[in-house]
């Protein structure tokens, strides 16, 4: 499926002449290794957003209590629609009553390798371990880093969900994961409280 049918739903929740965010009409930039973006959203319920760029869209999923660096920790992440590969800089506020209202930061960034291999150990094409329901990939971002999994383990029309998990032993410190109210912009430096009193959007 072209990368335009994937974001058919993306814009059909958007209106673009009310929201800054981009509506994916220009192609994005598409670089050696894929990119992955974390974005914590202060919506409805305050959220993280995990994006990986597969196959020319963001692949997204949102993660309640966000990504942990701790193998410990097991993070439900809920998938969300395609989103377009220009997302992965988008910061401010998107407006009251449009979908997702509320302030966007973008908390980390980077590369990723995919490490998915099949039972006899060949490397296995990276959507297809997507569609499969268990993908595995090291993550390279300016925060976050090391193997991580994203395995699916209920799957329904509308009740989808899947465990994010970092690999290796777990850690004793059990600090794994941001307070999102704290946590600050690696594009601006800015938090979340500071990008909605500029009134971005």
């Amino acid at each position: 499926m072209a990368a335009e049918d994937r974001l058919r739903k993306y814009r059909g929740k958007r209106d673009f002449e009310r929201t800054r965010e981009p509506s994916g009409q220009a192609a994005g930039d598409v670089g050696e290794e894929p990119r992955f973006v974390v974005q914590i959203h202060d919506a409805r319920r305050m959220h993280f957003d995990f994006r990986l760029e597969v196959d020319g869209v963001l692949k997204s999923w949102s993660i309640p209590k966000g990504p942990s660096t701790d193998p410990g920790d097991k993070r439900l992440a809920v998938p969300t629609e395609d989103h377009p590969l220009d997302y992965e800089n988008f910061e401010g506020v998107i407006p009251p009553g449009e979908y997702g209202g509320g302030t966007v930061i973008v908390w980390d960034h980077g590369t990723y390798e995919p490490l998915s291999h099949d039972r006899r150990g060949r490397p296995v094409d990276f959507a297809e371990s997507l569609e499969r329901g268990h993908a595995t990939f090291r993550l390279h971002g300016r925060k976050l880093h090391g193997e991580y999994a994203l395995t699916r383990f209920r799957s329904g029309d509308d009740e989808e969900a899947w465990l994010l998990v970092r690999k290796g032993p777990a850690r004793s410190d059990r600090h794994g994961t941001p307070d999102p109210r704290r946590a600050r912009s690696v594009r601006t430096g800015r938090t979340l409280a500071q990008v909605a009193a500029a009134g971005d959007g």
